[in-house]
């Protein structure tokens, strides 16, 4: 009896660990289980405030196509200032400098010794006009750098944001711009209505695999990245059903302005039935389709002219 129950124990361990290996992650919703990703314009890499619905700090961006002008590019030192050396010109005086120097110790002296000055008292006379001469040079050129250096440095301002939040530059869908301020902006009650209609319309879309609807719902980039996700769950031969969303709370973390776009971030806590199925046979891998499932999320808002508001970032709480 003993034998029979170890090695049925070892059985239904076994199987379990297939289990858990095999079966996708039941929390895949659209953003579920993928991380934090899209853009906020320039305040991509800043978190949102805090809120009454998603108290805790949202999680950083895992993928964007907005570029972090305020990290170090590959090969380069994490800060690179602009260059104040002495140019060609500069550097050609400094070699003949250099030269004179080196044929002064070595007995020619400078141009020739001035005469053929050995002595001490010539010495310390070729060395004061030496210095006086690279005075001279460094002073000539350093005038002649500093207009072309005043207008130099980074392209993109680092804004902030109601709070101090740092910015970093960006669009919707990647390309960097340069930085305008964020102007904070109203949002009326229909604004709040077109949230929470675009979170049901979105975990709908997202359910059926409708990338026509999803493109029509958010930002070129966010579309991209829902594709990208769905692919994935068919090379799994698995769809990620999505259905009965429910908007539960909901605040306003930040709401801005940049140039002719305005931007929206809306802490959100909703349930929904989340659930992933065997393309092939049917069968429920994971997840529960009677029982709903509980999410906290800040969703990202994007509109030009007063258009409509498109999705343009997900980011989990933390």
């Amino acid at each position: 009896m003993t034998r029979r129950f170890r090695t049925a124990a070892r059985a239904a361990l076994l199987a379990g660990l297939a289990v858990v290996l095999v079966a996708p992650q039941v929390d895949a919703r659209p953003g579920g289980g993928k991380g934090s990703f899209g853009s906020r314009g320039s305040q991509t890499y800043s978190a949102p405030p805090s809120t009454a619905t998603a108290p805790r700090s949202a999680q950083p961006m895992q993928r964007t196509e907005t570029p972090n002008v305020g990290a170090p590019r590959p090969g380069m030192p994490a800060s690179a200032a602009p260059s104040r050396g002495l140019g060609f010109g500069g550097g050609l005086m400094a070699g003949l400098l250099g030269a004179g120097l080196l044929g002064m110790l070595f007995g020619g002296g400078f141009m020739g010794g001035l005469g053929g000055l050995a002595s001490m008292l010539g010495l310390l006379m070729q060395v004061a006009l030496i210095g006086g001469l690279i005075w001279l040079a460094l002073r000539f050129f350093r005038r002649r750098s500093e207009p072309a250096l005043a207008g130099a440095g980074a392209p993109y301002a680092r804004q902030t944001l109601g709070g101090g939040l740092p910015g970093s530059g960006g669009g919707p869908t990647g390309p960097a711009r340069p930085a305008t301020t964020p102007q904070p902006i109203e949002i009326d009650p229909q604004d709040y209505k077109a949230f929470e209609r675009a979170l049901s319309e979105i975990q709908i879309s997202y359910g059926r695999g409708d990338l026509g609807a999803l493109r029509r719902l958010a930002t070129p980039e966010m579309a991209g990245y829902f594709e990208q996700d769905l692919a994935e769950d068919r090379g799994r031969g698995v769809r990620n059903e999505v259905s009965e969303p429910k908007l539960l709370q909901g605040d306003l973390a930040q709401a801005w302005r940049e140039g002719s776009a305005e931007y929206a971030t809306v802490a959100m806590r909703f349930e929904i039935i989340d659930v992933f199925v065997d393309v092939a046979s049917g069968r429920v891998v994971s997840g529960n389709k009677t029982a709903p499932t509980e999410a906290t999320e800040l969703w990202t808002f994007r509109r030009d002219n007063q258009g409509p508001w498109l999705l343009s970032a997900i980011q989990q709480s933390a």
